[in-house]
């Protein structure tokens, strides 16, 4: 069965219920976390969500989620799609995902490796991308909405997705063992440790590290390491420090490129990110806890009518 329950929260009245799980040990520590949520408030809710080192599959059976990016051309009305089960691979820039306050669903948080697979396809055909569960699971991602609509507790709905993982994942393709240590290499220096210097640790040539990246991560080094840059300064702000501390201790050149990269890939300044998640931080007693995607990171903002996010269209894989 799954590992520990990390939260649990219930409304009293049961308009809604949130719960967070690990996997089952022998999934781990390539399927990371397991997120359920029930809303039934009909109250709409908008997040803000910023680039973080996981590749989601969000197994719905509810209302569908709308996933908005910001318009093409200025003036232009902002381009959506509406999902209920979705894929999300390594974004580099900021979405907002909405929905009428009726959904139902569990996410899966996958490291790219898993995710490559377990989806079977190279991962840069995700980057930047939500697509349809069915489009890269076919009917088996039915099947399982199905099956956990079923369940009445999320403790079996855990144990659904790991019994469904467990089977899913004997078939895939065997993902390179350098790629995931070149990742932790990368997670480990906070996105510092130079391109060139990694590709000699991993005894592939530049290119060549790229190209398996972009693979079976689905991002180039560099806009793995700018993610990672980015993570760390958010939890240094989260801490109380200074943008120029920030900077320095996530290997910013300045205060400049900091503000630079955050705004890039969050869509704001670093004083107007914090101040929505502090203006958000407390709900109405009837509305569910507000609380980032994983634990010990940053990930999420309540977002305005209009946030800058990018677009996030559709696309074929190949």
């Amino acid at each position: 069965m799954s590992g520990s329950v990390l939260q649990y929260a219930a409304c009293p009245e049961g308009t809604w219920d949130v719960a967070a799980a690990r996997p089952h040990p022998a999934l781990r520590p390539g399927v990371r976390l397991y997120r359920g949520v029930r809303f039934g408030t009909g109250q709409p809710r908008r997040r803000l969500e910023i680039p973080v080192p996981w590749v989601s599959l969000v197994v719905g059976f509810g209302s569908p989620l709308r996933l908005v990016g910001a318009p093409r051309q200025p003036g232009a009305a902002p381009s959506g799609v509406r999902l209920v089960s979705a894929v999300a691979g390594l974004q580099t820039g900021p979405v907002v995902g909405e929905h009428d306050g009726r959904v139902a669903a569990v996410e899966v948080l996958l490291a790219p490796w898993t995710a490559y697979r377990l989806f079977g396809v190279p991962l840069h055909a995700l980057a930047d991308r939500h697509l349809p569960a069915a489009e890269l699971l076919g009917a088996r991602a039915d099947r399982l909405a199905e099956a956990l609509a079923e369940q009445h507790d999320w403790t079996s709905r855990f144990m659904l997705v790991d019994r469904a993982l467990t089977r899913w994942l004997a078939t895939g393709p065997v993902p390179e063992p350098r790629v995931a240590w070149a990742w932790r290499q990368l997670a480990r220096s906070g996105g510092r440790l130079p391109v060139a210097e990694l590709a000699a640790r991993t005894g592939w040539s530049v290119r060549q590290l790229e190209n398996r990246l972009k693979e079976q991560a689905g991002l180039t080094p560099k806009s793995i390491g700018r993610m990672f840059r980015l993570g760390r300064a958010l939890r240094l702000l989260a801490d109380g420090s200074s943008t120029a501390v920030a900077a320095a201790e996530s290997g910013y050149c300045d205060q400049s490129h900091l503000h630079l990269d955050f705004r890039r890939m969050t869509g704001a300044t670093p004083r107007e990110f914090f101040a929505a998640r502090a203006a958000g931080g407390s709900l109405p007693p009837s509305g569910p806890p507000v609380s980032d995607r994983g634990t010990g990171t940053v990930t999420s903002a309540p977002a305005p009518e209009h946030a800058p996010a990018r677009p996030r269209g559709r696309r074929r894989l190949p």
